[in-house]
């Protein structure tokens, strides 16, 4: 509001819970009974994950997956059925690099971005007759953000107790110029990350068998690290 010539009646701010979807229709009625239309939704809700597959229990993953992958989709239903009605908007998914790639100690995360990549290709091929409704994946490698102090451990109530330094990550505003210029051109998929992770990227995609030989070596190292708390 002090930067620009937005006014009271321009913002609305509304408290969501993803794992609440009963809760998703009426916070989808309530911004269009504001605006009148939603042109863009930027999924951008999720919690991460730092926990060996071995010492995790189950309803861990399940509330991931809940929160990561069934909140986003189910948000999404319901904006969507209004896009389509419009024929026009813009659904943007914020997924990670992790999405096409595995990493340890993020198993189950890995698995919720991994989920969101398939739906939302595929959802892109239900939409062939809304030419004006884009789906976007954004795959942000790391980045400066309060993603680690929030991540899912082994259990539920068990929070990490080292985040470790962040200033190796991309900072949070470059990313986010990023994401507007590729929801802006429309991209199907942008992978957002500084190197050495964008080139892990494209082994992933282009050379998986070195992929998975460095990810061997990278993966070690950093279960050694995680053990001793580092």
């Amino acid at each position: 509001l002090e930067i620009s010539n937005l006014s009271d009646k321009d913002i609305l701010v509304l408290r969501l819970d993803l794992t609440d979807r009963s809760s998703h229709e009426a916070a989808t009625n309530s911004v269009l009974k504001h605006f009148g239309k939603i042109d863009v939704l930027v999924n951008n809700g999720g919690r991460s994950q730092r926990s060996l597959f071995v010492d995790t229990n189950l309803d861990v993953f399940s509330a991931i997956m809940e929160l990561n992958y069934l909140g986003t989709i189910s948000l999404t239903k319901h904006v969507l059925n209004h896009m389509i009605q419009r024929r026009k908007g813009k659904i943007v998914t914020v997924s990670s690099v992790m999405g096409i790639m595995g990493a340890p100690l993020a198993s189950g995360y890995c698995a919720s971005k991994h989920a969101l990549q398939g739906f939302f290709n595929s959802l892109r091929t239900e939409l062939t007759d809304y030419p004006e409704i884009s789906i976007i994946n954004i795959c942000p490698g790391p980045v400066q953000s309060k993603i680690i102090q929030n991540v899912f451990t082994e259990n539920l109530a068990k929070s990490i107790e080292n985040s470790g330094d962040q200033s190796h990550k991309m900072p949070t505003a470059r990313c986010v110029r990023l994401t507007l210029v590729s929801t802006a051109n429309d991209l199907k998929e942008a992978w957002i990350s500084d190197h050495p992770y964008l080139a892990v990227c494209y082994l992933w995609q282009y050379a998986p068998t070195w992929a998975w030989w460095l990810m061997n070596r990278m993966g070690k190292r950093r279960i050694q690290n995680f053990k001793s708390g580092v």
